[in-house]
Protein backbone atom coordinates (compact mmCIF):
# COMPACT_ATOMS: atom_id res chain seq x y z
CA UNK A 1 0.00 0.00 0.00
CA UNK A 2 1.77 2.97 -0.77
CA UNK A 3 1.00 6.61 0.55
CA UNK A 4 -1.97 7.42 -1.93
CA UNK A 5 -3.36 4.20 -1.38
CA UNK A 6 -3.11 4.70 2.78
CA UNK A 7 -4.83 7.87 2.70
CA UNK A 8 -7.74 6.72 0.90
CA UNK A 9 -8.43 3.50 2.69
CA UNK A 10 -8.43 6.05 6.33
CA UNK A 11 -11.04 8.04 4.50
CA UNK A 12 -13.32 5.25 3.37
CA UNK A 13 -13.14 3.53 6.85
CA UNK A 14 -13.79 6.89 8.83
CA UNK A 15 -10.87 6.92 11.13
CA UNK A 16 -10.67 10.20 13.14
CA UNK A 17 -7.35 9.23 14.85
CA UNK A 18 -4.20 7.39 13.65
CA UNK A 19 -2.22 5.59 16.90
CA UNK A 20 1.53 5.52 15.41
CA UNK A 21 3.41 2.32 17.32
CA UNK A 22 6.15 0.66 18.12
CA UNK A 23 7.73 -1.07 21.06
CA UNK A 24 10.76 -0.68 24.21
CA UNK A 25 12.85 -3.07 24.23
CA UNK A 26 11.28 -5.11 26.79
CA UNK A 27 8.03 -5.09 24.36
CA UNK A 28 5.61 -3.29 25.79
CA UNK A 29 3.84 -1.35 23.25
CA UNK A 30 4.20 2.55 22.68
CA UNK A 31 1.85 4.77 20.95
CA UNK A 32 2.05 8.74 19.36
CA UNK A 33 -1.40 8.93 18.35
CA UNK A 34 -2.45 11.88 16.25
CA UNK A 35 -5.55 13.33 14.28
CA UNK A 36 -6.21 11.84 10.81
CA UNK A 37 -5.69 15.38 9.16
CA UNK A 38 -1.97 15.12 10.03
CA UNK A 39 -1.51 11.64 7.92
CA UNK A 40 -0.53 13.31 4.78
CA UNK A 41 2.65 15.12 6.49
CA UNK A 42 3.40 11.83 8.39
CA UNK A 43 3.69 9.83 5.63
CA UNK A 44 6.04 12.67 3.98
CA UNK A 45 8.08 13.65 6.75
CA UNK A 46 7.93 11.31 9.50
CA UNK A 47 6.94 12.03 12.78
CA UNK A 48 9.14 13.61 15.88
CA UNK A 49 8.80 12.39 19.59
CA UNK A 50 11.11 12.16 22.68
CA UNK A 51 12.70 8.71 22.99
CA UNK A 52 14.41 9.92 26.72
CA UNK A 53 11.40 7.90 28.58
CA UNK A 54 11.59 5.14 26.57
CA UNK A 55 12.71 2.24 28.41
CA UNK A 56 15.92 1.04 26.43
CA UNK A 57 16.14 4.44 24.15
CA UNK A 58 17.00 6.76 27.47
CA UNK A 59 21.22 6.55 27.33
CA UNK A 60 21.40 7.83 23.59
CA UNK A 61 22.79 10.95 22.87
CA UNK A 62 19.99 11.87 21.07
CA UNK A 63 16.44 12.00 22.70
CA UNK A 64 14.67 13.35 19.55
CA UNK A 65 13.69 10.26 17.59
CA UNK A 66 12.09 10.21 14.47
CA UNK A 67 9.53 7.30 13.50
CA UNK A 68 8.78 6.49 9.68
CA UNK A 69 5.50 5.01 9.29
CA UNK A 70 4.86 1.72 7.18
CA UNK A 71 1.76 1.98 5.57
CA UNK A 72 1.53 -2.12 5.09
CA UNK A 73 0.74 -2.28 8.47
CA UNK A 74 -2.20 0.23 8.43
CA UNK A 75 -5.44 -1.30 10.59
CA UNK A 76 -8.56 -0.63 12.33
CA UNK A 77 -8.94 -0.80 15.44
CA UNK A 78 -12.49 -2.71 15.67
CA UNK A 79 -13.27 -2.17 19.18
CA UNK A 80 -13.09 1.75 19.06
CA UNK A 81 -16.13 3.28 18.42
CA UNK A 82 -17.30 4.62 15.08
CA UNK A 83 -17.57 8.68 15.88
CA UNK A 84 -13.82 8.36 17.35
CA UNK A 85 -12.74 5.55 15.27
CA UNK A 86 -8.96 4.96 15.24
CA UNK A 87 -6.44 2.73 13.17
CA UNK A 88 -2.76 1.89 14.06
CA UNK A 89 -0.03 1.58 11.83
CA UNK A 90 3.60 0.59 12.91
CA UNK A 91 6.12 2.34 12.66
CA UNK A 92 10.56 2.34 12.52
CA UNK A 93 12.79 4.18 14.64
CA UNK A 94 15.96 6.57 13.02
CA UNK A 95 17.98 8.82 14.59
CA UNK A 96 17.80 12.97 13.74
CA UNK A 97 21.02 12.08 11.19
CA UNK A 98 18.62 9.33 9.09
CA UNK A 99 20.32 6.44 10.59
CA UNK A 100 18.23 3.67 11.98
CA UNK A 101 18.08 3.85 15.59
CA UNK A 102 20.62 0.76 16.95
CA UNK A 103 18.04 0.15 19.89
CA UNK A 104 14.78 0.05 17.75
CA UNK A 105 13.79 -3.77 18.34
CA UNK A 106 11.79 -3.97 15.41
CA UNK A 107 14.89 -2.66 13.70
CA UNK A 108 17.00 -5.50 14.83
CA UNK A 109 14.99 -8.08 12.96
CA UNK A 110 14.40 -6.08 10.27
CA UNK A 111 18.59 -6.05 10.01
CA UNK A 112 18.43 -9.83 10.10
CA UNK A 113 15.99 -10.23 7.41
CA UNK A 114 17.64 -8.15 5.12
CA UNK A 115 20.56 -9.73 5.60
CA UNK A 116 19.17 -12.89 4.60
CA UNK A 117 17.43 -11.38 1.83
CA UNK A 118 20.76 -11.31 -0.06
CA UNK A 119 20.75 -14.94 -0.07
CA UNK A 120 17.64 -15.52 -1.62
CA UNK A 121 15.91 -16.19 1.68
CA UNK A 122 12.69 -15.59 3.92
CA UNK A 123 12.83 -16.15 7.50
CA UNK A 124 8.76 -17.60 8.25
CA UNK A 125 7.58 -18.04 11.53
CA UNK A 126 4.05 -19.48 12.50
CA UNK A 127 4.02 -18.05 16.33
CA UNK A 128 0.81 -20.06 18.55
CA UNK A 129 0.40 -17.03 21.58
CA UNK A 130 -1.34 -19.00 24.89
CA UNK A 131 -3.22 -16.24 27.07
CA UNK A 132 -5.78 -16.52 30.09
CA UNK A 133 -9.20 -14.91 30.62
CA UNK A 134 -9.73 -14.30 34.18
CA UNK A 135 -12.68 -13.10 35.97
CA UNK A 136 -12.00 -9.09 36.48
CA UNK A 137 -11.00 -7.55 39.62
CA UNK A 138 -9.63 -10.98 41.48
CA UNK A 139 -10.26 -9.70 45.64
CA UNK A 140 -10.51 -6.22 44.38
CA UNK A 141 -6.86 -5.72 43.10
CA UNK A 142 -6.47 -7.65 40.62
CA UNK A 143 -4.49 -10.33 42.44
CA UNK A 144 -4.92 -13.92 42.30
CA UNK A 145 -6.67 -14.29 39.47
CA UNK A 146 -9.91 -16.72 38.80
CA UNK A 147 -10.22 -18.50 35.46
CA UNK A 148 -13.43 -17.28 33.57
CA UNK A 149 -14.37 -21.03 32.72
CA UNK A 150 -14.51 -24.51 33.64
CA UNK A 151 -12.88 -26.13 29.98
CA UNK A 152 -10.20 -28.14 28.86
CA UNK A 153 -8.26 -28.84 26.27
CA UNK A 154 -10.36 -28.46 22.73
CA UNK A 155 -13.67 -28.21 24.83
CA UNK A 156 -16.77 -27.15 23.03
CA UNK A 157 -19.85 -25.31 24.76
CA UNK A 158 -22.37 -23.54 22.44
CA UNK A 159 -22.85 -21.01 24.65
CA UNK A 160 -20.56 -20.04 27.73
CA UNK A 161 -18.91 -17.13 27.16
CA UNK A 162 -15.25 -17.86 26.65
CA UNK A 163 -16.67 -19.24 23.26
CA UNK A 164 -18.56 -16.39 22.46
CA UNK A 165 -15.45 -14.13 23.23
CA UNK A 166 -13.14 -16.30 21.83
CA UNK A 167 -15.22 -16.08 18.20
CA UNK A 168 -15.11 -12.29 18.70
CA UNK A 169 -11.27 -11.91 19.16
CA UNK A 170 -11.00 -13.93 15.73
CA UNK A 171 -13.13 -11.95 14.37
CA UNK A 172 -11.36 -8.88 14.69
CA UNK A 173 -7.98 -9.57 14.62
CA UNK A 174 -9.46 -10.90 10.89
CA UNK A 175 -10.55 -7.59 10.15
CA UNK A 176 -6.72 -6.23 11.49
CA UNK A 177 -5.31 -8.65 8.43
CA UNK A 178 -4.11 -11.77 10.46
CA UNK A 179 -5.01 -14.91 8.86
CA UNK A 180 -6.16 -16.53 11.63
CA UNK A 181 -6.51 -20.72 11.22
CA UNK A 182 -8.14 -21.93 14.35
CA UNK A 183 -9.17 -20.87 17.89
CA UNK A 184 -9.73 -23.47 20.67
CA UNK A 185 -9.61 -23.76 24.64
CA UNK A 186 -6.09 -24.88 26.43
CA UNK A 187 -5.46 -27.52 28.98
CA UNK A 188 -6.06 -25.35 31.50
CA UNK A 189 -8.90 -23.96 33.35
CA UNK A 190 -9.46 -19.97 31.23
CA UNK A 191 -6.72 -20.66 29.07
CA UNK A 192 -7.24 -20.43 25.13
CA UNK A 193 -5.29 -20.33 21.80
CA UNK A 194 -5.77 -18.51 18.45
CA UNK A 195 -3.70 -19.43 15.64
CA UNK A 196 -2.95 -17.22 12.93
CA UNK A 197 -1.13 -18.04 9.49
CA UNK A 198 2.60 -18.12 9.37
CA UNK A 199 4.32 -15.23 7.57
CA UNK A 200 8.01 -13.46 7.44
CA UNK A 201 9.57 -12.71 11.27
CA UNK A 202 9.25 -9.06 10.99
CA UNK A 203 5.04 -9.28 10.06
CA UNK A 204 4.90 -12.42 12.39
CA UNK A 205 6.27 -10.03 15.11
CA UNK A 206 3.64 -7.31 14.10
CA UNK A 207 0.80 -10.41 14.47
CA UNK A 208 1.75 -11.11 18.04
CA UNK A 209 1.74 -7.70 19.17
CA UNK A 210 -1.53 -6.82 17.40
CA UNK A 211 -3.24 -10.45 18.82
CA UNK A 212 -2.22 -9.14 22.40
CA UNK A 213 -3.44 -5.90 22.45
CA UNK A 214 -6.69 -6.91 20.69
CA UNK A 215 -7.06 -9.66 23.28
CA UNK A 216 -6.91 -7.21 26.24
CA UNK A 217 -9.21 -4.45 24.73
CA UNK A 218 -12.03 -7.06 23.65
CA UNK A 219 -11.64 -8.74 26.67
CA UNK A 220 -11.93 -5.83 28.87
CA UNK A 221 -15.17 -4.95 27.01
CA UNK A 222 -16.48 -8.54 28.10
CA UNK A 223 -15.41 -7.47 32.03
CA UNK A 224 -12.49 -10.17 31.56
CA UNK A 225 -8.70 -9.42 32.02
CA UNK A 226 -6.71 -11.28 29.63
CA UNK A 227 -3.33 -12.34 30.56
CA UNK A 228 -0.08 -13.49 28.14
CA UNK A 229 1.55 -14.19 31.76
CA UNK A 230 3.90 -17.26 31.64
CA UNK A 231 2.49 -18.55 34.57
CA UNK A 232 -0.10 -16.76 36.30
CA UNK A 233 -1.73 -19.67 38.57
CA UNK A 234 0.15 -21.81 40.25
CA UNK A 235 -0.65 -25.96 39.79
CA UNK A 236 -1.84 -25.77 36.48
CA UNK A 237 -0.16 -25.06 32.69
CA UNK A 238 1.27 -22.14 32.05
CA UNK A 239 1.14 -20.31 28.65
CA UNK A 240 3.77 -20.62 25.69
CA UNK A 241 4.70 -19.31 22.42
CA UNK A 242 5.22 -22.39 20.33
CA UNK A 243 6.73 -20.96 16.68
CA UNK A 244 6.35 -22.96 14.05
CA UNK A 245 9.54 -21.91 11.93
CA UNK A 246 10.67 -22.78 7.77
CA UNK A 247 13.21 -21.14 5.60
CA UNK A 248 11.62 -20.31 1.83
CA UNK A 249 13.45 -19.06 -0.89
CA UNK A 250 12.22 -16.84 -3.57
CA UNK A 251 10.69 -19.31 -5.80
CA UNK A 252 8.38 -20.13 -2.95
CA UNK A 253 10.73 -23.93 -2.13
CA UNK A 254 10.70 -24.85 1.38
CA UNK A 255 14.00 -24.94 2.39
CA UNK A 256 13.20 -27.73 5.10
CA UNK A 257 11.99 -30.30 2.85
CA UNK A 258 14.17 -33.31 1.59
CA UNK A 259 11.95 -35.98 0.23
CA UNK A 260 15.34 -38.58 0.50
CA UNK A 261 15.16 -38.00 4.08
CA UNK A 262 13.96 -40.71 7.17
CA UNK A 263 12.19 -37.29 8.36
CA UNK A 264 11.69 -35.64 5.45
CA UNK A 265 14.10 -32.60 6.10
CA UNK A 266 17.22 -31.25 4.73
CA UNK A 267 20.34 -30.64 5.64
CA UNK A 268 20.33 -27.07 6.27
CA UNK A 269 17.12 -27.99 8.58
CA UNK A 270 19.64 -30.05 10.37
CA UNK A 271 21.51 -27.40 10.45
CA UNK A 272 19.63 -24.68 11.56
CA UNK A 273 17.91 -27.25 14.50
CA UNK A 274 21.73 -27.77 15.73
CA UNK A 275 22.07 -23.84 15.70
CA UNK A 276 19.23 -23.57 17.92
CA UNK A 277 20.30 -26.03 20.42
CA UNK A 278 23.74 -24.77 20.28
CA UNK A 279 22.39 -21.34 21.52
CA UNK A 280 19.42 -22.33 23.62
CA UNK A 281 20.84 -21.28 27.15
CA UNK A 282 21.62 -17.63 26.07
CA UNK A 283 18.56 -17.55 23.59
CA UNK A 284 16.35 -18.31 26.60
CA UNK A 285 16.67 -15.05 27.93
CA UNK A 286 15.34 -13.72 24.46
CA UNK A 287 12.19 -16.10 24.41
CA UNK A 288 11.52 -16.50 28.16
CA UNK A 289 12.88 -13.27 29.47
CA UNK A 290 10.62 -12.66 32.44
CA UNK A 291 10.95 -14.40 35.96
CA UNK A 292 7.68 -15.62 35.99
CA UNK A 293 8.87 -17.39 32.92
CA UNK A 294 11.07 -19.73 34.96
CA UNK A 295 7.95 -21.08 36.77
CA UNK A 296 6.53 -22.09 33.60
CA UNK A 297 9.78 -23.87 32.12
CA UNK A 298 9.91 -26.65 34.79
CA UNK A 299 9.06 -30.50 34.26
CA UNK A 300 5.77 -31.79 34.57
CA UNK A 301 3.32 -29.09 32.36
CA UNK A 302 4.11 -29.94 29.26
CA UNK A 303 6.35 -26.70 28.33
CA UNK A 304 10.01 -28.53 27.56
CA UNK A 305 13.32 -28.08 30.26
CA UNK A 306 15.64 -30.37 28.28
CA UNK A 307 17.74 -29.12 25.20
CA UNK A 308 17.24 -31.78 22.65
CA UNK A 309 14.76 -32.19 19.49
CA UNK A 310 12.26 -34.87 18.00
CA UNK A 311 9.97 -35.94 15.64
CA UNK A 312 6.42 -34.92 17.32
CA UNK A 313 7.51 -35.82 21.19
CA UNK A 314 6.84 -32.85 23.20
CA UNK A 315 8.94 -33.07 25.81
CA UNK A 316 11.91 -32.14 23.62
CA UNK A 317 12.63 -28.12 23.03
CA UNK A 318 12.22 -28.42 19.43
CA UNK A 319 9.83 -30.76 17.41
CA UNK A 320 9.40 -32.01 13.41
CA UNK A 321 5.84 -32.50 13.08
CA UNK A 322 4.97 -35.59 11.11
CA UNK A 323 5.37 -35.26 7.18
CA UNK A 324 2.39 -35.63 5.44
CA UNK A 325 2.40 -36.40 1.53
CA UNK A 326 2.05 -33.68 -0.58
CA UNK A 327 2.41 -31.07 1.77
CA UNK A 328 6.26 -30.62 1.29
CA UNK A 329 5.62 -26.14 1.74
CA UNK A 330 4.83 -27.75 5.77
CA UNK A 331 7.60 -28.63 6.66
CA UNK A 332 8.82 -26.80 9.75
CA UNK A 333 10.70 -26.86 12.95
CA UNK A 334 8.37 -25.99 16.19
CA UNK A 335 10.68 -24.28 19.07
CA UNK A 336 8.81 -24.93 21.77
CA UNK A 337 10.04 -22.75 24.93
CA UNK A 338 9.59 -19.17 23.88
CA UNK A 339 6.36 -17.75 25.32
CA UNK A 340 4.62 -14.65 24.65
CA UNK A 341 6.09 -12.12 27.38
CA UNK A 342 9.17 -11.80 24.86
CA UNK A 343 9.20 -8.82 22.82
CA UNK A 344 8.71 -10.81 19.54
CA UNK A 345 10.95 -8.87 17.80
CA UNK A 346 14.44 -9.57 19.49
CA UNK A 347 12.96 -13.48 20.33
CA UNK A 348 12.76 -13.67 16.62
CA UNK A 349 16.02 -12.24 15.79
CA UNK A 350 17.83 -14.31 18.47
CA UNK A 351 16.10 -17.53 16.67
CA UNK A 352 16.81 -16.38 13.15
CA UNK A 353 21.12 -15.36 14.42
CA UNK A 354 20.89 -19.12 16.47
CA UNK A 355 19.78 -20.94 13.48
CA UNK A 356 21.89 -18.79 10.79
CA UNK A 357 24.86 -20.13 13.15
CA UNK A 358 23.94 -23.89 12.45
CA UNK A 359 23.49 -23.29 8.79
CA UNK A 360 26.97 -20.78 8.37
CA UNK A 361 29.18 -23.36 10.50
CA UNK A 362 27.29 -26.75 9.05
CA UNK A 363 26.33 -27.90 12.55
CA UNK A 364 25.17 -31.47 13.02
CA UNK A 365 22.35 -32.00 15.60
CA UNK A 366 22.92 -34.75 18.20
CA UNK A 367 20.43 -37.91 17.74
CA UNK A 368 16.50 -37.35 17.95
CA UNK A 369 14.70 -38.10 21.13
CA UNK A 370 12.43 -39.90 19.70
CA UNK A 371 10.14 -42.42 21.84
CA UNK A 372 11.62 -41.08 25.00
CA UNK A 373 10.25 -38.81 27.39
CA UNK A 374 12.69 -36.79 28.72
CA UNK A 375 10.80 -35.53 31.82
CA UNK A 376 11.12 -39.38 33.27
CA UNK A 377 14.56 -39.74 32.46
CA UNK A 378 16.90 -39.02 35.64
CA UNK A 379 19.96 -36.41 35.71
CA UNK A 380 22.50 -39.51 35.20
CA UNK A 381 20.27 -40.84 32.34
CA UNK A 382 20.13 -37.59 30.79
CA UNK A 383 24.03 -36.61 31.06
CA UNK A 384 24.81 -39.89 29.65
CA UNK A 385 22.62 -39.01 26.61
CA UNK A 386 24.22 -35.74 26.42
CA UNK A 387 20.86 -33.95 26.92
CA UNK A 388 21.38 -30.11 28.76
CA UNK A 389 18.86 -28.36 30.65
CA UNK A 390 17.80 -24.67 29.99
CA UNK A 391 18.12 -22.30 32.83
CA UNK A 392 16.43 -22.35 35.69
CA UNK A 393 16.27 -18.65 36.12
CA UNK A 394 16.05 -15.31 34.40
CA UNK A 395 19.47 -14.33 35.99
CA UNK A 396 20.74 -17.97 34.70
CA UNK A 397 19.58 -17.15 31.05
CA UNK A 398 21.17 -13.41 31.53
CA UNK A 399 24.29 -14.93 32.13
CA UNK A 400 24.38 -16.92 29.60
CA UNK A 401 22.95 -14.45 27.20
CA UNK A 402 26.21 -12.42 27.75
CA UNK A 403 28.49 -15.54 26.82
CA UNK A 404 27.00 -15.71 23.49
CA UNK A 405 28.77 -13.19 21.03
CA UNK A 406 26.39 -14.75 18.33
CA UNK A 407 23.11 -13.55 19.91
CA UNK A 408 24.82 -10.28 21.09
CA UNK A 409 26.30 -9.60 17.34
CA UNK A 410 22.40 -9.96 16.36
CA UNK A 411 20.96 -7.63 18.83
CA UNK A 412 23.98 -4.98 18.41
CA UNK A 413 25.25 -3.27 21.30
CA UNK A 414 22.80 -0.81 21.80
CA UNK A 415 19.79 -3.57 22.09
CA UNK A 416 21.79 -5.61 24.25
CA UNK A 417 22.78 -2.98 26.66
CA UNK A 418 19.19 -1.67 27.06
CA UNK A 419 17.78 -5.27 27.16
CA UNK A 420 20.22 -6.11 29.28
CA UNK A 421 19.66 -3.24 31.89
CA UNK A 422 16.36 -3.73 31.78
CA UNK A 423 16.04 -7.42 32.64
CA UNK A 424 18.72 -7.14 35.35
CA UNK A 425 16.44 -4.47 36.94
CA UNK A 426 13.63 -6.54 36.95
CA UNK A 427 15.59 -9.52 38.28
CA UNK A 428 16.70 -7.52 41.33
CA UNK A 429 13.57 -6.34 42.22
CA UNK A 430 12.06 -9.96 42.06
CA UNK A 431 14.63 -10.72 44.05
CA UNK A 432 14.08 -8.40 47.32
CA UNK A 433 10.38 -8.73 46.91
CA UNK A 434 8.76 -10.87 49.59
CA UNK A 435 6.05 -13.05 48.41
CA UNK A 436 2.90 -14.41 49.53
CA UNK A 437 4.54 -18.19 49.64
CA UNK A 438 7.11 -16.50 52.05
CA UNK A 439 4.68 -14.88 54.85
CA UNK A 440 2.36 -17.87 54.81
CA UNK A 441 5.67 -20.36 55.09
CA UNK A 442 7.97 -17.85 57.45
CA UNK A 443 5.85 -15.76 59.68
CA UNK A 444 5.15 -17.99 62.28
CA UNK A 445 7.45 -20.74 61.99
CA UNK A 446 10.51 -18.96 61.54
Amino acid sequence: MDAKDLVRQVKEDGVKFISLQFTDVTGAVKSVDMPVSGLDGALEDGVWFDGSSVEGFARIQESDMHLRLDPDTYAVLPWSSTERRRARIFCDIFMPDGRPFEGDPRGVLKRLMAKIAERGWTYNIGPEPEFFLFKAGGNGHGVHPVPHDVGGYFDFSAFDEATRVRTELMDALRSMGLEVEVGHHEVALGQHEIDFRFANAVKAADNVLTLKYTVKAIAAQHGLTASFMPKPVFGINGSGMHCHQSLFDNDGNNLFFDENDEFHISSRAYAFIAGQLKHAHGLAALVAPTVNSYKRLVPGYEAPVYIGWAQQNRSALIRIPRYTEGRNKSMRAELRFPDPSSNPYLAFAGMLAAALDGIDNNLTPPKPLNNVNLYHLNAEERQKMSVGELPGSLAEALTELAKDQVLLDALGPVAYEAFNRAKWEEWDEYRIRVTDYEIERYLERA
